[in-house]
């Protein structure tokens, strides 16, 4: 028998009235960017305990982000000892842990495995100069090759602290990142140990990721010590087993074993159960994010708008791309916008979601252009959000209704690049998790105008799921990845789309479309 109980801050244990001396646990962490957060699962899938600590962002000036990896390990360890604290759950019984991570930017460690450098965020802006001078010297060549074209992503950091910080590069053994960092730090791994996992490739820079190698010709094609650069593992590799100085700080076992993990995205792929070809996801969250599942490596070196990644599950990849605060659109526009009249109190986005809901689809609605941050993929920067098409008969409905409407065809943008790219991929459903989820109307919109079915998870632990769900293969519990999606992940409430409403979607992308290519060159006139 089971009693689940709650604890501040929205973290839960189970506590267990039976005896649980059979069982087998696995611990899974994210370490994002907001902090860290473990979740303590069964060998059933279960979630038993979850715990999260916040992270702490250095800016000491415009365009640096940088965070401690020390800090970040010690997050890592106050997770884990904190989900076990939460539960009667015998530390020896917990038989793997995982951890992903923030996927761009990179942390330099010194030959005895620790950093030398703090780690540099994706959120660090330092490198653009190396981004334009990778660009120029063979930016079509590094994104056939790796996936992905250079951007604030491991590449360009890596020659800014070539370039600029001259004296610590040398004695960089390697650059890893922070969840490798933290897998390296738990274990007692030296720079000769050090990993990098599969899914970061395409955002290397220097990695031929087809062949699942490092390539010579991208290094020297910048004077890159390639020596730096870490050995390629799987995520399900076992990399170490934890110190006895660490495995206090955990409140775990001397000895248990730590899986490669995985980055961050890649993880909540898998938390949503994408390791089959054909099943896409929607990460409605702060960014909006689409992904699809595919067997074929077909880098989008024409369009710069797909980023082509390694999936968690053998063979497959994810074709994906996102709007830089799709979500956070919405409350800015609830806080700041709406209201239900003059002087009248703000609308929440719940009221904003019954006034769309009311109103009829027509041709001539107001076009919203979602990158009021620049637009990401491809690269316009200087593009930013806006309405167009307004009449005085329109609402704070039919503006909402019109951001809703604008990430869906974006979607739809991706969509068509994808099947330019590959015409034999087949996206046959997408499984939309994060906090857009619950919006049944967007989920609509999202079903007509990408023509696709649309689907919630059962689930929503997020990443700590994805990278406990490696640690279970790895420990010999499963047999794959795709058994453990089988077995812990399934998909719920299909929302079918509406035939009539996608002929109208198709008629409005193509106006979408339209207004982003004049809105480009307005912004850069």
């Amino acid at each position: 028998m089971l009693a689940a109980t709650f604890t501040q801050g929205g973290d839960f244990k189970i506590d267990s009235m039976s005896t649980t001396a059979n069982r087998k646990y696995l611990i899974g962490v994210d370490l994002g960017t907001q902090g860290a957060k473990a979740g303590l699962f069964r060998d059933d899938g279960k979630a038993v305990a979850t715990r999260f600590h916040a992270s702490k962002l250095y800016q000491p000036s415009v365009g640096v982000v940088e965070e401690d990896p020390e800090y970040q390990v010690k997050t890592v360890c106050q997770c884990i000892k904190g989900c076990l604290k939460a539960t009667s759950v015998d530390p020896r019984q917990v038989v793997a842990i995982g951890i992903d991570g923030q996927m761009a930017g990179v942390v330099g460690v010194g030959a005895d495995g620790h950093h030398l450098t703090p780690y540099d965020s994706w959120l660090d802006t330092r490198c653009a100069p190396y981004i334009d001078q990778m660009q120029k010297r063979a930016g079509r060549r590094i994104t056939q090759k790796a996936g992905a074209p250079p951007s604030f992503n491991h590449g360009p950091k890596k020659l800014w602290w070539k370039h600029e910080r001259p004296k610590v590069y040398r004695n960089i053994a390697a650059f890893v990142q922070p969840a490798g960092y933290a897998a390296m730090r738990l274990c007692g791994l030296a720079a000769e140990q050090a990993f990098v996992d599969d899914t970061y490739l395409h955002f290397s820079g220097f990695a031929d990721n087809a062949r699942r190698r490092w390539d010579k010709s991208l290094c020297k094609s910048f004077d890159f010590d390639a020596a730096k650069l870490p050995k390629i593992v799987s995520p399900t590799d076992i990399v170490g087993e934890l110190t006895s100085s660490m495995a206090r700080r955990c409140g775990l076992g001397v000895g248990t074993r730590c899986v490669a993990g995985c980055g961050d995205a890649t993880a909540l792929l898998l938390a949503c159960g994408a390791t089959q070809p054909g099943i896409c996801v929607n990460i409605a969250g702060t960014a909006s994010v689409f992904a699809a599942t595919t067997e074929e490596f077909t880098p989008d070196t024409e369009h710069q708008v797909l980023a082509w990644t390694r999936a968690a599950t053998p063979g497959l990849w994810h074709p994906l791309a996102y709007i830089n605060g799709g979500g956070m659109n919405l409350e800015w526009f609830a806080r700041e916008l709406a209201t239900l009249g003059r002087g009248k109190e703000k609308n929440t986005l719940t009221q904003l979601n019954r006034l769309a809901e009311k109103i009829k689809p027509q041709i001539d609605d107001p076009m919203f252009i979602p990158h009021l941050g620049g637009r990401v993929m491809p690269a316009q920067p200087n593009l930013r959000g806006s309405w167009a098409g307004l009449a005085w008969s329109h609402t704070a409905g039919h503006l909402y209704r019109a951001m809703l409407e604008a990430v869906a065809l974006e979607y739809g943008v991706y969509r068509q690049v994808l099947t330019a790219l590959s015409p034999q991929a087949r996206l046959k459903e997408l499984r939309i998790t994060g906090g857009g989820a619950k919006s049944r109307l967007w989920n609509q919109i999202k079903a007509d105008a990408l023509n696709m079915h649309v689907l919630q998870i059962n689930r929503s632990e997020g990443a700590p799921l994805g990278v406990a769900m490696l640690a279970a293969q790895a420990a010999g519990i499963y047999a794959s990845v795709e058994s453990v999606a089988d077995d812990w992940i399934s998909a719920k409430n299909a929302i079918r789309p509406n035939k009539r409403n996608h002929k109208h979607y198709e008629q409005r992308l193509a106006r979408y479309q339209q207004l982003l290519d004049l809105l480009d060159q307005w912004a850069n006139h």
